[in-house]
């Protein structure tokens, strides 16, 4: 297991917490992004908004570190904005879609098995870690 998966897995199995945040954390120790609670609890309905499958908490964890990120790197608003729209677009390309409405087609049902996204969750941190990296100019 990588260093993602382990986290994504301990996070998810033995904390129980949503993609977005699973996505803050993860990221804030990969780049680092120092993280406040209050943000953490901002995050706390971002999973396809709080289970309605809209925007995926995966996209939303990772805009929200990519603005902290390139703050911290004292870059301007309209640089970041740019670089957010560049994320959105390779993401969408990557997987398919920015909607959890698509990338989790049944949706959250109690049958479900527990953690459903653990997969697509590690491969949607390890390319939002990848994209910011490669995107730092």
């Amino acid at each position: 297991m990588t260093t993602i998966e382990k986290r994504v897995h301990e996070l998810y199995w033995d904390k129980d917490v949503n993609c977005a945040r699973t996505t803050l954390l993860i990221l804030g120790e990969l780049l680092p992004i120092p993280l406040k609670e209050q943000t953490l609890h901002a995050a706390i309905g971002l999973h396809g908004a709080g289970g309605f499958r809209a925007q995926c908490g995966l996209v939303e964890g990772g805009l929200m570190a990519i603005g902290m990120y390139y703050s911290s790197l004292h870059k301007e608003e309209e640089a970041i904005v740019s670089v957010c729209y560049r994320y959105a677009r390779e993401f969408s390309d990557t997987f398919g879609s920015l909607r959890c409405f698509e990338l989790r087609p049944g949706g959250f049902r109690p049958e479900d098995p527990p953690h459903k996204c653990e997969k697509l969750t590690c491969e949607a941190i390890a390319f939002t870690y990848d994209f910011i990296v490669a995107h730092q100019e």
